[in-house]
Order: structure tokens, then C-alpha cells, then sequence
């Protein structure tokens, strides 16, 4: 038994001022146990976005990184949920990000079948376990707490990125980190693989998603389920808050893909410290913060992608104070404030401890506060004034070097 659907059209301009996501029904019979969907159009011309939803809700999410998936009971396509596919009205989601002036012609396949389809590509197999890991920094902590090295922006296959969610924790633990939220755009298929990988390779790996619009990236964090990427941010930020997570407005001065939406509420966290952030002699990302909302807590994340991106993971570094290793701690220590962010992971670093500032391998950078330069740093553990107010270690050149809020 198959059923076979084909949509062909042409998306224009006009439909994309009518909306950003359209909706093309795909009837998948009692009985299906496979669904395979193609689209085929001018890539070199446009970007489609792609993603499904089936009678009882979200199945998947692959953007513009994909043209085809896969969803089975057993298995699917990175970005897609494996599940038995409930009979009805399936519907295939097209974002339209870019089209052609004129047009873009598209031609949309959808294959429901009783047999077992077969992925194109069958996982690859899980990097071995490094022999050894750097060593953990040990920074002045309350008495119970440690800090955990870390980063809250990352991506695999399961959306644009080009490593499978093993391959990332192995790489991060390469590169000293503790801990690494994984947040690929608009979908949690990966969050299936998080434990597993955690536990081979020896990191605490959070649960995260990109909420990903044109307007607008959220990091959500924490293990709240899909965020609907269609709803509004208030939207956004109310499923992270009832369900026990953390929003973080991400790079919210990135060119193209910066923060262009209005909001009533104001979340938590914001991605201050990003690789479009591309000279930290510069202080908008730290201005628009201020502007924003001085109250919420500021983070950052590498936004890795591939081997070869400008910013490894931990590049920069977000330290929180953890009371433990895991999840909970570490979006505890982040809801709490006890957090600082270091351009590397083995760099300066300014953090707060016991009523004062610590400058950690820092000698000769200057401390500088709410009014700006206000010391100078000696020795590789000196100890300030922990005045109010957020603080940075500058360089002689003034880049910011470490940021404590």
C-alpha cells in the first residue's frame, strides 16, 4: 500500500507578505509505517524552510539545511521525530525566507508507505572516547559550588550544523568545557540523544533549542518541550518559565539575523558575548544590554556550527557556579546570576567571590566598571572591590578580555 501526494506551484513575494510559514496537507493512510517528503526547487535562487506536523502535532524541523526527510516509528531524519505515524491529514510546514523576485517554482513529493523506508544515511559512528581531557581550572567558589566551563549555543545535524550530537560532546570535551547546550533551530529531536552522549563522554550536555525566526533567535533552555517558533516571544518565554527552563534573546546585534521583535516580558538571559561580536574593543552588544534590560543576565555562546567556524566551542567560555555537575545545576547557577564569561576558557577570567571581584590569570589588564577603567591588575590572583555594576578586564588595546555582571 502507498499513497502518493505531489503539490507543484510557485511561491512569490505576495505570499510571503501574506505569511511567513504555508502549509501543504499530505494524507498519510491506517496502516502507513513510513513517510518520505521531497521538495525541489531553485536553491541558488531561494531558501525554503522545511518542517512537518502531523494530526497530534510537531514532527519535525530541518529549515532551509535540508530537502528531503524521513520519519518512521523507528527511526528519522536528524531534525525529525521517529514515531508511528498517525493516520490523517499530515502537514508539510514551507517557510518562505527568500524567493525570487518573480517567483520560485517548487515541486513538493510525499510518499506514504506500509514498508520500512530506509534513511539515505545511517548514523555515523561515535567518536571513541579521548584519552585524556585538559584539566579542570579551579576558580574560588562558595563553599558546595564549583565553577563549570561552559557553552550555551551550539548545533549539530539534527539542524544546520555538520556534527552528529556525539561528535560534539567529544569535541567539547577536547576543548576542556564542562558543560555544552546543544540548541539546534526550532526542533528537539536531538534532546533523544543527550543522556547517552553525556554519559560516554563524560560532559552534562543540556537540553536546548534555537527558536528560530527572521526577527528573532531564542536560546530556550532546560527539557520544556517544543517551543512553537510561530507563536510570539511572550509566547516563548511564558512555555520556558512554566515549565522549569531559561530564554536567552541570542546575539541581539548580528547583522541580518539580529533581534528585531517587541516583547512585553524580558527574558533572563542574553547571548551579549557571540562571534558577531566581531571587535570587543566595541561596546554595543554591551549597550544594547543595558538598554534591553540591566537586570537580565548576560552569557554567551560560540554558535558552532562545523569544523573550521571561526569560534571553537567555549570560544567564548560561560562560567556558572554550580551546586553540582548536572542540568539542574547548571540552569540554577544561570537563574541565580552566578555567572561570568571569558573570551577563552583558559584566559582571564572575573568573577565574583565573597563580596569582591577576582581577576584570575589577568596580570596587567584593567579592571573596568560602570564608569568605566578603574584599576589596574597585578598578580594572577588579585582581588578588588566587587563594586555594584557589571565589570570587564580589558587588554591594552581596550578588547574586552573577561565579563562579570
Amino acid at each position: 500500500m502507498e499513497k502518493l501526494t505531489r503539490h507543484d506551484g510557485r511561491w512569490t513575494l505576495e505570499d510571503r507578505f501574506a505569511g511567513a510559514w504555508h502549509y501543504l496537507p499530505v494524507e498519510v493512510p491506517p496502516g502507513s509505517r513510513a513517510l518520505r517528503v521531497e521538495l525541489d526547487y531553485d536553491r541558488a535562487a531561494a531558501t525554503l524552510d522545511l518542517g512537518c506536523l502531523g494530526p497530534a502535532g510537531f514532527r519535525g524541523w530541518s529549515g532551509g539545511a535540508r530537502r528531503s526527510f524521513v520519519i518512521s516509528a523507528g527511526d528519522a531524519t536528524p531534525g525529525y521525530l521517529p514515531g508511528e505515524l498517525e493516520p490523517g491529514t499530515w502537514q508539510v510546514i514551507i517557510g518562505i525566507y527568500r524567493v525570487h523576485a518573480e517567483g520560485t517554482g517548487y515541486r513538493l513529493t510525499a510518499q506514504a508507505t506500509d514498508s520500512r523506508a530506509e534513511l539515505r544515511a545511517g548514523p555515523r559512528p561515535a567518536p571513541p572516547v579521548p584519552l585524556a581531557r585538559p584539566p579542570r581550572r579551579e576558580l574560588p567558589a562558595a563553599a558546595g559550588r564549583r565553577w563549570l566551563a561552559g557553552d550555551l549555543h551550539a548545533h549539530t545535524v539534527h539542524s544546520d550544523g555538520a556534527v552528529t550530537v556525539p561528535e560534539l560532546a567529544c569535541r567539547a570535551v577536547g576543548r576542556g568545557l564542562d558543560f555544552l547546550a546543544i540548541t539546534d533551530h526550532n526542533t528537539i529531536s536531538h534532546h533523544a540523544e543527550l543522556g547517552p552522549a553525556a554519559a560516554r563522554y563524560g560532559i552534562t550536555l543540556l537540553p536546548g533549542q534555537e527558536v528560530t525566526t527572521d526577527t528573532a533567535h531564542a536560546g530556550v533552555l532546560g527539557d520544556v518541550g517544543w517551543v512553537d517558533f510561530r507563536a510570539s516571544p511572550d509566547d516563548w518565554l511564558a512555555q520556558a518559565q512554566q515549565r522549569g527552563g531559561l530564554m536567552s534573546v541570542n546575539h541581539p546585534i548580528a547583522g541580518h539575523v539580529s533581534w528585531l521583535r517587541p516583547m512585553r516580558g524580558r527574558p533572563p538571559l542574553i547571548e551579549v558575548w557571540h562571534p558577531s561580536w566581531l571587535d570587543p574593543r566595541w561596546t554595543t552588544p554591551l549597550a544594547w544590554w543595558l538598554a534591553w534590560d540591566p537586570a537580565a543576565i548576560p552569557v554567551g555562546g560560540s554558535d558552532w556550527h562545523r569544523p573550521g567556524d571561526n569560534a571553537e566551542p567555549g570560544s567564548p567560555t560561560t562560567w556558572v557556579e554550580g551546586e553540582g555537575t548536572g542540568p539542574g545545576a547548571v540552569l540554577d547557577g544561570l537563574r541565580a546570576g552566578r555567572v561570568a564569561i571569558s573570551a577563552e576558557r583558559d584566559g582571564p577570567v572575573l568573577l565574583r567571590h565573597d563580596g569582591e571581584l577576582v581577576a584570575v590569570q589577568a596580570d596587567g589588564t584593567v579592571l573596568a566598571g560602570p564608569g568605566g577603567p578603574c584599576a589596574r591588575v597585578r598578580g594572577d590572583r588579585a582581588r578588588l572591590p566587587g563594586a555594584a555594576g557589571p565589570h570587564r578586564l580589558l587588554d591594552a588595546s581596550g578588547a574586552v578580555l573577561a565579563l562579570t555582571p
